[in-house]
């Protein structure tokens, strides 16, 4: 494997020239620490597009990608459906895999693909990277510092009328696979394991306001579709350490409250600020009414890009990355196991687990050259 003799910069490849491949590109091609020679497609005319858009050498096929010998880490930005054959392709070239949410669409496939990653001796990371960003990591901080005592169980919320009223094709966060809890429910379940640790058990309830929605904007405005997933979820989560979350997500409220997240302690309540952005400070409260003290962010804010950049310097470094594939499939298991909850009427258990990981340190410089020199090791 190409990476085994490499020095220096990260070689990147990216599969999957979609709109999201920009964000990614904006901050992979300013990170000195990595390197992106090569965007793949199903469409090279539009891997082409992207590469001239951000200066990256070449472009082609994902299986030009796949052969390009300097390439360490394959970004795998395909469509959902698509990322099990994709990251299995890119295990079975040798390549370590980072992969957008979520890390399969199926649990058994995610097992499948980490197994093989295993055998390969290569890595998986997994999106959300909005975690790693200084908001999320500098509530871990404080949460490991012990400033709320023992934590005891966490709240999160995501309330919102729905996307249709500006979504010009919302059609799609409707059905199956998508909905509040294959849309949103990653960046929360993410950030309640990273805080609390592996879930033991869920159970959920969820129901629909309406059973048509209407687009609101754009040239398909006024057009009626079908809803056929629940857009209110609310779920409860039983942690291995015996603490517990209660999750709402929905797309049926007319006031809108996001990025909510609580955690209380023995000794005081943290909260954090939006998991599906990288900023954001927290805020501290002692018992008894007292105001909340502000917990300014520390750390990197930079965007999508930062967990592959996590995952290169650990590769280097011949550490655990944080983002690890591991993770994203308990929180896909979570997921599953919330639907299961709710069409059977039942409590699922969540077979899988991940060890911890501890919390960036504040000063990770995303534009710092760190590996000048450095041998690669898996």
């Amino acid at each position: 494997m190409t990476s085994q003799h490499a020095s220096g910069p990260v070689g990147i490849g990216i599969i999957g020239a979609g709109t999201i491949s920009a964000e990614y590109l904006t901050h992979l091609t300013s990170f000195p620490d990595v390197a992106v020679h090569i965007i793949g497609d199903l469409f090279p005319e539009a891997a082409a597009a992207r590469a001239a858009e951000f200066g990256v050498p070449a472009s082609g096929s994902a299986e030009d990608v796949l052969a390009h010998p300097e390439v360490e880490i394959v970004v795998n930005l395909t469509i959902p459906t698509a990322h099990a054959a994709v990251s299995r392709a890119i295990v079975a070239a040798g390549r370590h895999v980072w992969t957008e949410k979520p890390i399969t669409t199926v649990p058994a496939d995610a097992k499948a693909l980490l197994e093989a990653a295993g055998a390969a001796g290569v890595r998986v990371g997994g999106a959300p990277d909005t975690v790693l960003g200084a908001g999320i990591q500098t509530a871990l901080r404080t949460l490991r510092d012990g400033a709320i005592g023992a934590p005891a169980s966490a709240l999160t919320l995501f309330q919102s009328p729905g996307p249709e009223s500006w979504h010009p094709n919302p059609a799609f966060l409707f059905q199956e696979g998508a909905g509040p809890l294959y849309d949103i429910a990653p960046y929360y379940a993410t950030t309640l394991v990273l805080a609390l640790g592996p879930v033991a058990s869920v159970s959920a309830v969820g129901s629909k306001a309406r059973e048509q929605r209407t687009i609101g904007s754009g040239p398909k405005a006024g057009e009626v579709f079908d809803v056929t997933v629940p857009t209110q979820v609310a779920a409860l989560l039983r942690f291995e350490s015996g603490q517990n979350a209660t999750v709402l997500l929905s797309f049926d409220s007319p006031h809108s409250r996001t990025g909510f997240v609580e955690v209380y302690g023995t000794e005081a309540t943290l909260a954090f600020p939006d998991p599906n952005v990288f900023d954001g400070d927290s805020a501290l409260t002692q018992y008894r009414g007292q105001e909340s003290t502000p917990v300014p962010a520390t750390g990197a804010t930079t965007g999508r890009g930062l967990g592959v950049l996590e995952m290169a310097r650990a590769i280097r470094a011949g550490v655990p990355h944080r983002a690890q594939g591991e993770i994203a499939a308990h929180v896909l298991d979570i997921m599953v196991g919330i639907e299961t909850a709710i069409t059977e009427s039942t409590i699922v258990q969540i077979d899988s687990t991940f060890t911890e990981v501890e919390p960036m340190p504040a000063d990770f410089d995303p534009f710092a050259a760190t590996l000048a020199g450095v041998p690669a090791t898996v």
